[in-house]
């Protein structure tokens, strides 16, 4: 186990290092100066240059590419700056501890350093911080409705074998995952907080944490949370209740669900102890993908419900041409998607160990 742990990764990181090496070549062939995005269009030529300098971008873009790995390396490689237990590195800004020293060179083990803001200068990893807790919370509780629900309705398709039942949950799958997310969001949202705003009590925008109007401070407000959740888990929904229902009648025509009914064991019995773990593999492999792909593509929803996520981040990051912002939430969510992968490989290896055999 411990070996097919650590080949898995091995593959990730290498992954990893792929993604990397695009997101930064895909971000230095897009249009924009960087200096004058921060200057504003009537900045002398020697103040742009001074602030390419600082940035590093009037260097060849070997060494640009080199540095942007030195910086996401939790191991790098830079002159000895003093001698001190605490190295502060005033070209980087950021700080770390040096383990190794070889001459004017010194190797110091630190976080990873996505850089600065261009709009902002706030760090990088300060602003994704404060936004990535909102949108894992909501992809967590989005994949968590739709894996619950969609387990539940795939197994009360097996169990009553209902005709109308199966078309019905037909026609709700294929509907749900032919709908776009940021249509439903502007539907749901029209629907359920504006026409019915009255009844149900919800609101069209707000996020995890509201301020009081009675002067006590900030506060959550998980209500918030329902609108944008359901609607993001609409999709996963109609996949997980598909793939369920889908393999349940596959591994109820085995022959060991034969000898458990023989045994006189209840339909659900032999669905939940038997045939249940066994049908969950494809489950898994889709909710893992989904959950990732929430994470990723929780933008629109995210800006139509106004929930301070990563997605509002990405999208005024995009507005102002903000690279170190937009650089580092891909890579942050690559890094989550990677990690999700090498878990569900996991549980994978865990449940059938003949999967450690083949890997």
């Amino acid at each position: 186990m411990l070996q097919f742990l650590l080949k898995r990764l091995w593959y990730g990181l290498l992954v990893l290092f792929g993604v990397v090496t695009l997101v930064f070549l895909l971000f230095k062939i897009l249009p924009g100066d960087p200096a004058r995005m921060m200057l504003g269009q009537r900045a002398d030529i020697s103040s742009v240059e001074a602030i390419q300098r600082e940035l590093g971008l009037d260097r060849p873009l070997h060494k640009q590419y080199l540095h942007y790995l030195n910086d996401l390396s939790p191991l790098s490689i830079h002159k000895h700056a003093a001698e001190q237990s605490l190295v502060y590195f005033s070209e980087d800004t950021y700080k770390a501890r040096p383990i190794v020293k070889a001459g004017e060179y010194v190797m110091v083990i630190k976080q990873p350093y996505l850089r600065r803001s261009y709009q902002s200068d706030r760090d990088v990893t300060e602003i994704l911080w404060s936004a990535f807790p909102n949108t894992l919370l909501l992809a967590s509780v989005s994949i968590l409705f739709a894996m619950l629900a969609g387990v539940a309705l795939g197994i009360m398709v097996s169990l009553f074998r209902s005709q109308s039942l199966a078309r019905t949950t037909l026609v709700l799958s294929v509907l749900g995952m032919s709908l776009p997310s940021f249509f439903a969001a502007i539907i749901i949202a029209w629907v359920f907080a504006y026409l019915l705003g009255d009844i149900t009590g919800l609101q069209m925008t707000g996020s995890l944490w509201e301020v009081d109007d009675f002067g006590r401070g900030e506060y959550i407000a998980l209500k918030n949370m329902i609108l944008p959740a359901f609607t993001l888990g609409i999709r996963p929904l109609a996949i997980v209740t598909e793939l369920t229902r889908s393999s349940l009648s596959n591994v109820m025509a085995q022959d060991y669900i034969r000898t458990a009914r023989a045994k006189g064991l209840s339909e659900l019995r032999v669905i939940t102890q038997h045939a249940l773990r066994n049908a969950l593999n494809p489950v898994i492999t889709a909710v893992s993908g989904w959950f990732a792909s929430l994470m990723a593509g929780a933008v629109f929803v995210e800006y139509v419900f106004d929930w301070k996520g990563v997605g509002v981040v990405i999208v005024d990051a995009l507005e102002y041409y903000d690279f170190p912002v937009l650089m580092g939430a891909v890579l942050v969510i690559s890094v989550m998607l990677v990690l999700l992968n090498i878990f569900v490989d996991v549980i994978y290896a865990w449940l059938d160990p003949r999967v450690r055999l083949y890997a």
